[in-house]
């Protein structure tokens, strides 16, 4: 009989090892997530703030110097040609896409900020938010289609999961201490 509890018991302790080990993996993606979601806000901030602060041939004249070596290199680079191609689109619609981008950018490194200092309110509130930045992004994709913007967004819907998860993990030993 005592073997028969041994293993048992043993059995149970794979399950919360492996269940352990499966917990660690989630959380060090959603940290990965959440990092990422941070560079993101703040790429965005820094784009905004140059829209505000170049004129229109500096903008222009930046996106040259960044694309012209590739397109030497391969003139028919995706990439490169988009980013020439929408060149127009946003030295015009300039001030929304600055003001755009500030608040997103601030929206998201706020949030992140919540999240990696382990705040209980950031959880909720970055679902909430990450989600309607999602669901505006699959308008954006219903209206014009852009393989960037698909990536984009998968990939925030995986960080609105992770963040929902992880939640679920933080909140329920806060609750029990209570």
């Amino acid at each position: 009989m005592g073997s028969e509890g041994e293993t048992v018991h043993t059995e149970r302790d794979k399950g919360q090892s492996t269940s352990g080990r499966r917990t660690s993996l989630i959380h060090l993606i959603f940290e990965i997530g959440v990092i990422a979601k941070g560079i993101d806000g703040a790429l965005e901030l820094i784009g905004g703030l140059l829209l505000v602060a170049l004129s229109p041939a500096a903008i222009g004249g930046t996106i040259w110097l960044l694309v012209q070596e590739e397109l030497k290199e391969d003139p028919t680079d995706l990439v490169a040609n988009l980013l020439l191609h929408n060149t127009q689109t946003i030295i015009h619609t300039r001030v929304s896409a600055s003001v755009f981008l500030i608040v997103h950018g601030v929206v998201k490194l706020g949030l992140v900020g919540g999240l990696v200092a382990d705040k209980l309110w950031a959880y909720p509130t970055a679902i909430v938010i990450f989600t309607g930045f999602t669901i505006y992004q699959i308008y954006q994709l219903a209206q014009q289609n852009s393989f960037f913007l698909g990536v984009a967004t998968v990939l925030d819907i995986v960080v609105v999961l992770l963040v929902i998860a992880e939640y679920r993990h933080v909140r329920l030993p806060r609750m029990r201490a209570q």
